[in-house]
């Protein structure tokens, strides 16, 4: 019996299988049956048969789960793509331009990449630890808009397993409405791996979400913030931004590549503001 038992459950593991939820039912009844036999002819379960059993309700558990969607898995693989290409772009250290740098130590950098444009990487350190930061720009995304002026609000459209999201972000116009009010429809993946975390994202489409009235619809990506405790100050944390971005209109690129640079450093002062005020308040 138990070779056969192999057998099912090994079809199970084949991807065009893994939707008939009656052949995972009865490989699940089918390892519950066979372990049973097993710890009727010992005085008890030996460790193996006690670590498949928890392994077998962990499957049993698993069976009801909704599987993600075409549409749901082609969100979860672009969110992938940004990441990994704007950890690429960081990676390579060579060709990176000073735009701003600013007496705290805080400084913009760009480069033009041939199939992405002029990209822009912002980097600053945060006297807060990586849990007050992420949790600032991950668990309370929706929140932006009540510290940064140059967001008008960041929407969730939907929540794609635990690491996935769509938003609509609306940014405000810029002082004197040199460039107008944009939007923007992004997917956005959050990955944690030790003490490093990196937010990626680009943009979308989605269909729930057409172009506002009144709205540009821009178009950003790959763009990334990495995060990673400071080396000898755990208390502190460096955050590292890529910010790629098309704002779409008819716009010198000096106006631009001015907007975003002190867009970047803006952000900085207004992050470090808001979690001075979360501590404050805390206390």
């Amino acid at each position: 019996m138990l070779p056969a038992t192999s057998k099912l459950c090994a079809a199970i593991s084949y991807r065009h299988l893994r939707n008939m939820t009656g052949l995972r039912r009865q490989a699940a009844v089918a390892i519950s049956q066979e372990l049973s036999k097993l710890a009727q002819r010992s005085a008890g379960p030996s460790a193996w048969i006690n670590q498949v059993r928890r392994r077998s309700s962990l499957l049993s558990s698993r069976l009801e789960e909704t599987p993600f969607s075409e549409m749901e898995m082609s969100y979860i693989k672009q969110g992938e793509e940004a990441l990994q290409k704007s950890l690429s772009i960081l990676g390579n250290l060579d060709g990176w331009k000073t735009e701003t740098l600013v007496g705290n130590g805080d400084k913009v950098l760009s480069k033009v990449l041939p199939d992405v444009g002029k990209v822009f990487r912002l980097e600053v350190v945060v006297d807060q630890p990586l849990d007050a930061v992420y949790s600032e720009l991950v668990d309370n995304m929706e929140q932006m808009g009540d510290w940064n002026p140059n967001v008008r609000e960041v929407k969730i459209l939907q929540k794609i397993g635990k690491d996935t999201v769509i938003t609509h972000e609306k940014a405000a116009a810029t002082p004197g409405n040199i460039v107008g009010p944009r939007d923007f429809v992004s997917v956005r993946c959050a990955k944690r791996r030790g003490s490093t975390c990196v937010l990626a994202g680009m943009s979308t489409k989605y269909g729930a979400m057409p172009e506002q009235e009144g709205f540009v619809r821009a178009e950003n990506g790959p763009t990334c913030m990495v995060l990673r405790p400071l080396a000898g100050s755990p208390s502190q944390t460096k955050l590292t931004w890529l910010l790629s971005i098309d704002l779409k209109g008819w716009l010198p690129k000096t106006i631009i590549n001015q907007v975003l640079s002190q867009t970047q450093v803006d952000f900085a002062n207004h992050l470090r503001q808001r979690l001075a005020r979360t501590v404050a308040a805390g206390c």
